[in-house]
């Protein structure tokens, strides 16, 4: 996520090495670069100017001190701008209402509203604990309603059924009678949209708009739009009152553009952001947390929150217990691992909340822990018996051969497996007998675990 981005900033502020302090000319060069970075990644200009000059305007003068590198120090001013840009607070969705809370997505089509309807009447069900009922008033795409209909069967939440006869602002007060009826505490519309911004969309969305009467208006965007992502943003927040922004496809945005812009063209908070299209895949966006991880910092908070939501707790105490008593960890436990791993969005997803040291390539990382890996390390082992599971060291030459072309694999890749098993039964050894130390011992140098070294 915003890779481009985050290698020229770390780039520019590298250039001020060896300075004792900031000053207006040796800065010069780098606030170019900055200058640069951001254009590039398609930040709107006038957020570009005014992103620039706030930083020059904070490094000229500023005192380094011994625990700061002038690099250090740069990046420290990057990032108060940068969370200063993005909007300094999370702002969480409101729901304080009289039920049903109206949730009203609007937004270009493409951009991934359905999708977002879904995953967040997801959030809301689980996190929130809310009965949550979803309706598309899209009456000019048929295959939008059944998409939502699908999803929200997916999800868990209740649809309402809507077609192409009827006028968008009768299914919304029909939907508004039904979720009143089932007693429904969030009512989703999911709207119409366009390829691009039109008179009839827009006078359509105000209209709708106007029937929801809804708590929260937000807007949905396509976080690789560039520069129409500003556009359509503007255009949007002129005609309705927006609440909030959600940010699609963040996993697959290397620039950070949008993010940077949407928030100051509109004025109004980022509340959710979109990272893969698993129905979970939906972060609350922590103006802080993206701007240390724009500048390679790392965010170990989400990734915490991410762990305990989505590990389960009674496999891991079962594993502890198991351990404990000496039992040995097994080729189920590794499977175990690998699919709450892949639960997770894989280590590369992982990898992105990590502050990854400058000598590592994280890229080089990610290569060596793809879903595409985890997914073949699991065929393997459900290529194997019950006691080849419990008991590698049975898995002799025909076993392997017949493993392999159970899994449509190789010897090698089999081989591979069992001795990335070794090494995490080895390090789970030292872990139940003598704790984290000796466990920090056990791994390769620089922390990180066997096989991805």
């Amino acid at each position: 996520m915003f890779e481009t981005l985050s290698e020229r900033l770390g780039q520019a502020a590298k250039n001020l090495s060896g300075k004792g302090r900031l000053t207006d000319s040796n800065i010069k060069d780098t606030v170019r670069q900055v200058r640069l970075a951001l254009l590039e990644a398609d930040v709107a200009l006038p957020v570009v100017k005014s992103f620039v000059e706030h930083i020059r305007e904070q490094a000229i003068g500023e005192e380094v001190g011994k625990s700061l590198s002038p690099g250090q120090a740069f990046i420290k001013i990057i990032h108060r701008e940068l969370v200063a840009v993005l909007g300094n607070e999370t702002v969480p969705i409101d729901l304080r209402a009289q039920p049903p809370a109206v949730i009203f997505l609007a937004g270009l089509q493409g951009a991934g509203k359905t999708t977002t309807a879904a995953k967040l009447a997801l959030r809301l069900i689980q996190k929130e604990k809310k009965k949550v009922m979803l309706v598309s008033v899209d009456i000019h795409r048929p295959a939008a309603i059944l998409q939502l209909e699908t999803l929200a069967g997916e999800v868990g939440a209740i649809h309402c059924p809507s077609n192409v006869d009827e006028q968008p602002e009768k299914i919304v007060e029909r939907a508004l009678d039904e979720a009143r009826r089932q007693h429904v505490d969030v009512l989703l519309v999911d709207t119409a949209g366009r390829l691009h911004v039109d008179d009839d969309m827009m006078g359509e969305a105000v209209r709708v708009h106007t029937a929801a009467s809804p708590h929260e208006t937000l807007f949905v965007v396509d976080s690789m739009a560039g520069q129409d992502a500003v556009n359509s943003a503007k255009a949007f927040n002129d005609a309705l009152p927006l609440t909030g922004v959600i940010l699609t496809k963040a996993d697959g945005d290397a620039k950070g553009g949008a993010a940077l812009s949407v928030r100051e063209v509109t004025g109004k908070p980022i509340r959710f952001i979109g990272v893969g299209e698993k129905m979970d895949a939906l972060e609350v966006f922590h103006p802080d947390r993206m701007a240390s991880r724009i500048l390679g910092m790392g965010d170990v908070l989400t990734l915490v929150e991410e762990i305990e939501g989505k590990v389960s707790k009674d496999k891991a105490e079962k594993l502890a217990k198991k351990l404990k008593k000496g039992k040995g960890f097994d080729l189920t436990d590794l499977k175990d691992q690998l699919e709450q791993m892949l639960n997770m969005g894989g280590m590369a997803a992982m990898l992105e909340k990590l502050p990854i040291p400058g000598n590592v390539n994280p890229q080089a990382l990610q290569d060596s822990a793809s879903e595409q890996r985890f997914r073949r390390q699991i065929a393997i082992i459900n290529s194997m018996t019950p006691d080849e599971r419990r008991f590698p060291k049975t898995i002799n030459g025909s076993r392997k051969k017949r493993i392999a072309k159970g899994a449509g694999l190789q010897i090698q890749d089999v081989n591979r497996l069992l001795k990335q098993h070794l090494q995490m039964e080895r390090m789970m050894k030292k872990m139940s007998k003598g704790g984290m130390k000796k466990m920090m011992r056990g791994m390769p140098p620089g922390g990180l675990p066997p096989d991805l070294g």
